[in-house]
C-alpha cells in the first residue's frame, strides 16, 4: 500500500480577521484622540476667556456644543458676546467656527444671524447680510492672522441708538497680516455704500456710492501686546511702533479724500500723532457742512475751506493738495486747525 499523505494543518484563520482587528483598533484609538483634543481645545478656550475676563473685557455665552467627529471641530455658540473695557462690544445671537481635528490654530467663523456692534457713545447697530464670515490663524507671532468679511450688508441703529452714516455696503473687507521684520498689514475697506437717508454722508454722497480705504504698514509688530488695549497701544508707541500708510481714501459721490503716504503714532494723552498727504476733490463744500452739522469746529471749518477753495482755483477747480496733521492732540488741514486729533484709547 502507498504511503498515505501526512495531515495538513488547519489555515490560522487570524490573518482573516486581523485587518478587521487593525481597524477597530485604530477606529478607537483615534476616537479616544478627538475626545482628547476636543478636552483640550474645551480648556485652552475657556482659559483664553478667563484671560479676558482679568484684563476687563466681559466674554459670555449661553451654550456652547462641540461636534465635528471624526475629523474636524464644529464649535456652535448661542448668544455669545464680548465687550471691550471702553465699551465696545459685540453680541451674536448666534456664532459657527469650524476647524480641522489636525490644525486647531486656523478657525473659520460665521455669524450666521448677523452681529449687534455696541458703540460706546452711539449706542447698537445691528449688522446683518448675505455673508459674515472670519478667518483666526494663529501664528508665532503675538498678533494672529484675522481676515473678516462681510457680503451684502445691511446696518441697522437699535432702537434708542444714533444714527449710522450707511445703510447699506456690498462688502466690507478687514485684514491683519503679521509679516517678516517684525511688521503687520493692516487693511480696511467699503465698497459699494449707500448712505444712510438724513446723515451727512447722505448730504455729501446723495445717491452715488461710498467707499473707504486705509491700507497701512505696522512696525514694532510684536510689541502691540499688553493687558488691554490702552496698555498695548502704549507700549507699542514706547518701544518706537509707527503706522505707515500705504494708500488711504475716502469718496463720497463727486466729493474724495485721497490720502498718500504718511506716518502715524499715538501720543501720551492717546491722540493720534503725524502727518498725512492728502489730495482733496470738491472738498470745500465738505468742509462747510461738517462745520454746519457740528463734526467740526464752524470757524475752522470756514478758514479750511477758504483755503481749499484758492487752492482749487489754483488746480483744476476742483482738487487741491493739502497736509493733515495730528499734533499736540489737534488735528489741522494745511495751517488752519479743525478740531481735535482722533482719539485712540
Amino acid at each position: 500500500m502507498p504511503d498515505q499523505d501526512a495531515p495538513r494543518k488547519p489555515p490560522r484563520r487570524i490573518w482573516l480577521v486581523a485587518p478587521y482587528i487593525l481597524v477597530a483598533l485604530a477606529f478607537l484609538g483615534w476616537s479616544a484622540g478627538w475626545m482628547v483634543l476636543r478636552g483640550q481645545m474645551e480648556t485652552h478656550m475657556d482659559r483664553a476667556a478667563a484671560d479676558l475676563r482679568k484684563a476687563g473685557f466681559e466674554v459670555a455665552w449661553k451654550e456652547r456644543k462641540v461636534a465635528g467627529y471624526p475629523f474636524r471641530f464644529y464649535v456652535t455658540l448661542t448668544e455669545a458676546r464680548l465687550r471691550e473695557p471702553s465699551g465696545w462690544a459685540l453680541d451674536m445671537p448666534l456664532l459657527k467656527a469650524e476647524a480641522s481635528a489636525f490644525n486647531t490654530k486656523h478657525w473659520m467663523i460665521v455669524a450666521s444671524d448677523g452681529a449687534v456692534v455696541t458703540r460706546p457713545v452711539a449706542g447698537g447697530l445691528r449688522v446683518t447680510g448675505k455673508a459674515l464670515r472670519a478667518s483666526f490663524v494663529a501664528t508665532g507671532a503675538p498678533l494672529p492672522r484675522i481676515a473678516v468679511e462681510g457680503v451684502q450688508l445691511i446696518f441697522t441703529p437699535e432702537p434708542g441708538a444714533r444714527p449710522f452714516a450707511l445703510s447699506k455696503a456690498e462688502k466690507l473687507e478687514f485684514h491683519l497680516v503679521p509679516g517678516g521684520k517684525d511688521e503687520a498689514a493692516l487693511l480696511f475697506r467699503i465698497d459699494g455704500g449707500k448712505a444712510a437717508a438724513g446723515g451727512l454722508t447722505a448730504r455729501l454722497a446723495g445717491d452715488k456710492p461710498v467707499s473707504v480705504l486705509w491700507d497701512s504698514l505696522l512696525s514694532q509688530r510684536d510689541d502691540l501686546t499688553g493687558p488691554d488695549w490702552p496698555q498695548a497701544v502704549r507700549h507699542w508707541t514706547g518701544a518706537g511702533g509707527t503706522m505707515t500708510l500705504r494708500k488711504g481714501g475716502l469718496t463720497l459721490g463727486d466729493t474724495s479724500l485721497g490720502m498718500g503716504s504718511g506716518s502715524l503714532t499715538v501720543g501720551v494723552d492717546g491722540r493720534l500723532r503725524g502727518s498725512l498727504d492728502a489730495q482733496l476733490t470738491r472738498g470745500s463744500g465738505a468742509l462747510l457742512a461738517m462745520g454746519e452739522t457740528g463734526l467740526m469746529e464752524p470757524n475752522g471749518a470756514q478758514i479750511a475751506a477758504a483755503v481749499v477753495q484758492a487752492r482749487e482755483l489754483t488746480s483744476d477747480g476742483k482738487s487741491a493738495q493739502a497736509t493733515i496733521s495730528f499734533e499736540a492732540g489737534r488735528t489741522t488741514l494745511g495751517p488752519v486747525a479743525i478740531g481735535p486729533a482722533p482719539k485712540v484709547y
